[in-house]
């Protein structure tokens, strides 16, 4: 017997009783309510406080909420990612972790250019309150 189980050599037969079944011992990594609600909540809370100044233009305190509700927006998409990341999901067009293959440097430079685009806005639009 190998670590890994029976040796399936030529000529040998592997007799297989039908009351054995074969179980996962490990459970099957997901994110769980418990792991999703503090996440959820605090990107609704960063966005609504990035949101709501920007949107009626809330007096001189506005570009700071706006800028806490970003950063607060940026912690909880990054607490997100960390999770996912731990329950084994990848980026979409990114090899899973540990294949050993290698990322495409176009989808790389994709997302850099996406979150680039997306901050540059979001920091223009708070420097218009001011």
């Amino acid at each position: 017997m190998s670590p890994d189980g029976p040796d399936d050599a030529e000529g040998t037969s592997v007799e297989v009783d039908a009351d054995e079944v074969e179980v996962e011992l490990r459970p099957q990594r997901r994110l769980r309510i418990w792991q999703l609600a503090p996440i959820v909540g605090l990107a609704a809370v960063g966005s609504l406080m990035f949101a709501f100044p920007l949107a009626f233009g809330s007096g001189e305190g506005g570009a700071v909420v706006a800028m806490l509700g970003l950063l607060i927006s940026s912690c909880a998409a990054g607490w997100g990612m960390m999770a996912a990341r731990r329950v084994g999901t990848t980026w979409p067009g990114l090899p899973a972790r540990g294949s050993g293959e290698r990322p495409n440097w176009r989808v790389i430079a994709l997302y850099v250019v996406l979150s680039a685009a997306l901050v540059a806005l979001a920091v223009w639009r708070v420097a218009r309150l001011r």
